[in-house]
């Protein structure tokens, strides 16, 4: 069996290369499997693909591609998909987090009819934002239905060929790999497995990446978000309506009765920061369809090294 490993590449240079040999360490004393590796150069501005050519170079088994500049790790992951060759693709980190020995495990997960397999990695070695965001961005995504509950994801895992080949038509901007995977398959679980520390470096995400995370996830594959204002909106106005009423009997039963400044304000501008929030989120999804009718494309690729012979 085959096994293709495709790993984005940010700011790894010092860190690809023993990726890499832990990679064929594991795989290469099996009889049983064989592999490819596809780097995908997602920062081309610095010592990166430098590595990459020279390990292509030495394997032909690896495939690099230099992508035209950072376009996020989603786009990274999807523009290794035109080269896949194996019968089961892995996803992995570069910054040695993940151990290379799961690799394994996953495929064989996969064998027995799954057709995605995420490594569960109970105790995490990142900081504490890193920890909270992640539950963040996890919650945010079984609100709007694009992730199952009950199973722990992460960006080390597996995916059968057919899931790869579901990709195929998948030509969205603002790419939401594990929404629009959700929305094909079914058979999704998860294993355990031992987490890591960084081999160099700290993480790479910001918190703008974060938050362009969580919104692309927000509104990707779901109008749960506009349900939500609709029915906040309709509750205020249900309350609202109710206050109005009470504050007619009210100035009735005590004529005399001043009116309330400060409430008015208050709730003018809660209705006016709803007003706003909703027009926000309307605002983006049309945003969204503008630039995916426009072609804006998930990313543009440079140069290719050791391009499977169909792909050339």
């Amino acid at each position: 069996m085959l096994i293709s490993v495709a790993i984005p590449c940010y700011k790894s240079s010092k860190t690809i290369e023993r990726v890499v040999d832990e990679i064929r360490g594991v795989i290469n004393p099996l009889p049983d499997y064989d592999y490819q590796i596809i780097l995908v150069n997602d920062y081309p501005f610095d010592g990166t693909i430098d590595v990459i050519k020279r390990l292509c170079e030495s394997d032909k088994k690896i495939v690099g591609v230099n992508l035209s500049r950072n376009y996020g790790q989603t786009s990274a992951k999807l523009a290794a998909l035109p080269f896949v060759k194996g019968d089961v693709l892995v996803y992995m980190d570069d910054d040695g987090q993940h151990p290379a020995a799961g690799i394994i495990p996953l495929v064989e997960k996969i064998k027995e009819g799954y057709d995605v397999v995420y490594a569960y990695f109970k105790s995490k070695k990142h900081g504490f934002f890193k920890r909270l965001t992640s539950k963040i961005n996890a919650k945010i995504s079984e609100f709007n239905g694009t992730r199952l509950k009950g199973v722990h994801v992460s960006s080390f895992y597996a995916l059968s060929r057919f899931a790869v080949d579901a990709y195929e038509n998948y030509k969205s901007p603002f790419p939401s790999m594990m929404g629009y995977l959700n929305t094909l398959v079914g058979k999704v679980t998860d294993i355990e497995m031992p987490h890591r520390a960084r081999m160099e470096g700290r993480s790479n995400y910001t918190f703008k990446k974060l938050l362009k995370m969580w919104l692309t996830g927000f509104t990707n594959f779901s109008v749960a978000p506009l349900r939500f204002i609709a029915l906040l909106g309709a509750v205020i106005a249900f309350l609202g309506f109710g206050f109005g009423i009470g504050i007619v009997v009210a100035k009735i039963i005590t004529p005399s009765m001043a009116a309330g400044y400060a409430s008015i304000m208050a709730i003018m501008l809660l209705l006016g920061g709803l007003i706003l929030l909703a027009l926000g989120f309307i605002g983006e999804y049309i945003g969204r369809i503008y630039m995916t009718v426009s072609n804006l494309q998930q990313y543009r690729v440079r140069d290719v090294i050791n391009a499977p012979e169909d792909k050339e």
